[in-house]
């Protein structure tokens, strides 16, 4: 049986984490952590997540939780994964991570773990998102230069960052396939006489509005027609359920920082 522990236990994505746990085999809640001034602290993580009383204490610090989890399932905040990572990396645990929001420093760190502990770490940990990464590189490579691209994405109103993770490794994998560097050639937002569109732009669209957990689309257009690939999620239970299959997956791999793309066999 594999244990694994969940971070930010008592947020909306935490619970979902641990009630995904509970209806998994071959896994079991091994421990659930929140921030050190937090409440709960003490509480049944069960009972907090709706789930029933599991027998599990909520603790605040990943240090007490130290004998009791093989790996750690961390959607938090960047600095707090970080200290998470470079706690797992020196106490023998694994990790995945659906953290998003990393500047291009903070992912380079990330991936300087992956010569000491297992790591799985994507934007997006829907298996139905992953295969549209898939998707999006096979489309990009088939139409070309000739089709525009624009990348439109929806979210709740409390996410922090924007565009999402999820929209960003969307243009990725549509750059890459193209030969295209997304630094170079990405547009977040259009406001005035901004002119006409350059040709090999990839244009990102923002909406935050109400409980939208997550609605993400790439239109690929050229004159006569629209390609569209999209996917909407529902629930917040597609993000856990991926995530609790990459904790399965890495349990037994060799150090490496890997993504979804090689949970799903997709690379």
């Amino acid at each position: 049986m594999i244990k694994i522990a969940v971070t930010g236990a008592a947020g909306r994505m935490g619970k979902t984490n641990i009630e995904a746990i509970q209806q998994a085999e071959g896994v079991e809640l091994g421990a659930a952590i929140v921030e050190p001034t937090s409440s709960l602290i003490g509480a049944d993580a069960g009972e907090v997540a709706g789930v029933g009383k599991l027998g599990v204490a909520i603790v605040g610090d990943i240090a007490d939780a130290k004998d009791d989890f093989d790996v750690l399932i961390d959607f938090t905040a960047p600095q707090a994964t970080l200290a998470n990572m470079a706690f797992c990396a020196a106490n023998g645990k694994k990790i995945v991570i659906g953290t998003t929001g990393l500047t291009e420093e903070e992912k380079a760190e990330l991936n300087s773990y992956g010569d000491k502990m297992g790591v799985v770490f994507a934007s997006n940990m829907s298996v139905g998102v992953n295969l549209c990464f898939k998707l999006l590189s096979m489309a990009a490579k088939a139409l070309g230069d000739d089709y525009d691209v624009e990348i439109i994405e929806a979210h709740h109103h409390h996410k922090v960052d924007s565009p999402s993770g999820t929209a960003l490794s969307m243009g990725e994998a549509v750059a890459d396939a193209l030969g295209r560097d997304l630094n170079e050639c990405a547009v977040y937002g259009r406001e005035g006489q901004v002119g006409a569109r350059p040709k090999k732009e990839i244009g990102f669209a923002t909406i935050r509005a109400g409980d939208v957990v997550g609605d993400h689309t790439v239109l690929f257009a050229t004159e006569g027609e629209r390609v569209e690939i999209t996917h909407k999620a529902s629930s917040r239970m597609t993000f856990a359920k991926g995530a609790v299959r990459a904790s399965k997956w890495v349990h037994d791999k060799e150090n490496g920082v890997y993504s979804m793309q090689d949970v799903l066999d997709l690379n």
